[in-house]
């Protein structure tokens, strides 16, 4: 009977595995397509069937990219909206999300259920009132216009204060007896506590402003303030049928998230699963 049951779930780990290496090859092979057309010639582009590894490898795609259009520029402005916003959002959901794991007020629990509230809304819902707002504030064409909307979500003040609940209160009882106020044991023993959960909402929130595409296009109109993913769709039209040099400028886009990915990717999952463990 062991034996059995041994096998089947030997059996079973197979099929989980199996099913996991075609989900992942399927997920792979458009960014491999991607990285392999990058550095074609414009004759392997077409070529059938599909050449996976070019050779040789023509850089000359990338350079192409990077100077047909500013592209320095928009990585200027994505970096600038996508750090600003990762700090702004670092600091409203420290201090929200430990408002809502310590602090006692009227009506905490019905603002945090406002706040979870906002999870359950597409962007695209409350797009034409945000855009009113910037208009009236003399913001739109100016990358204030993309910061500001990203300044504070629900989901980074619900990560913060699940990972706060987590924290044992008698760190705090005992900071107190030493004399510590509220704003000291929250930045010399909450927050560095909380490191691996401002990392993982700092990678998102990095993600969301780079990769945001829909709200830039609204409210930007200018070149010089376009950021990567609308400078690649104004880059495309610049370059219709040049697979190769589109999917370069594709490629140098991706290179940062990468690079941040393979950085951050262990506090990235600790942050996730700790901040979920406690409701």
């Amino acid at each position: 009977m062991r034996t059995e049951r041994g096998l089947g779930e030997n059996v079973r780990t197979a099929l989980v595995y199996a099913v996991l290496i075609v989900i992942a090859v399927a997920m792979l092979i458009p960014f491999l397509w991607m990285l392999g057309t990058a550095f074609k010639s414009s004759s392997q582009v077409n070529a059938i069937p599909i050449i996976w590894l070019p050779w040789p490898l023509h850089f000359g795609n990338i350079v192409s990219a990077w100077t047909s259009v500013p592209f320095g520029r928009f990585f200027v402005n994505t970096f600038v909206v996508a750090i600003a916003s990762t700090i702004g959002q670092i600091i409203t959901s420290v201090l929200a999300g430990y408002a809502f794991a310590r602090m006692r007020f009227r009506g905490k629990q019905v603002l945090f259920l406002l706040t979870l509230a906002t999870l359950m809304i597409p962007f695209q819902v409350i797009l034409i009132p945000t855009f009113l707002i910037i208009k009236h504030l003399g913001l739109v064409n100016t990358l204030w216009a993309l910061i500001l909307p990203n300044l504070a979500t629900g989901f980074g003040v619900f990560l913060l204060r699940q990972f706060f609940l987590q924290i044992p209160t008698e760190m705090e009882e005992a900071a107190t007896i030493d004399g510590a106020g509220r704003w000291r044991i929250m930045a010399q023993i909450m927050v560095p506590l909380a490191r691996p959960a401002v990392a993982t909402l700092s990678v998102f929130t990095f993600l969301w402003a780079w990769n945001s595409y829909l709200w830039p296009l609204i409210v930007l109109n200018s070149p010089t303030k376009m950021t990567i993913q609308v400078g690649l769709s104004y880059f495309q039209g610049a370059h219709v049928g040049e697979y190769n040099v589109i999917m370069a400028g594709s490629f140098l886009s991706l290179i940062p998230i990468v690079i941040l990915f393979l950085i951050t990717q262990r506090q990235l999952v600790a942050g996730i699963v700790a901040g979920a463990v406690k409701g």
